[in-house]
């Protein structure tokens, strides 16, 4: 008998993962629902707590779209690592961006 095995684009023997439509109903709703709680934070006025709740709000988003919508909660760790990696560099590149406008010294105009 014949083995009737799939092989994915890169060659390996790893179905690919069908995330069922009620994980991705629920992510669809979650992301919704978070998106609504962004406006009424925003309409609450809260002062120098306002970033910091649109940051968590937004990482939280973003984590539901890359795990779920993305896939990337069911590949593999190295996977993981090199998406993640990314990330890392993004957060290099904004500290030395941020290090350079903190450490400019200001200037008088002569006019």
């Amino acid at each position: 008998m014949a083995q009737n095995h799939t092989k994915d684009h890169s060659g390996s023997d790893k179905d690919h993962h069908i995330i069922p439509f009620k994980v991705l109903a629920t992510v669809f709703a979650t992301l919704v629902g978070l998106t609504i709680l962004t406006v009424v934070f925003h309409d609450m006025k809260l002062g120098v707590l306002a970033a910091p709740v649109a940051f968590i709000i937004a990482t939280t988003k973003a984590l539901a779209v890359i795990m779920f919508f993305m896939g990337l909660k069911y590949e593999v760790t190295l996977n993981r690592i090199i998406f993640a990696s990314g990330f890392v560099f993004l957060a290099i590149m904004f500290f030395f961006c941020a290090l350079d406008i903190w450490t400019r010294i200001a200037q008088v105009p002569t006019l």
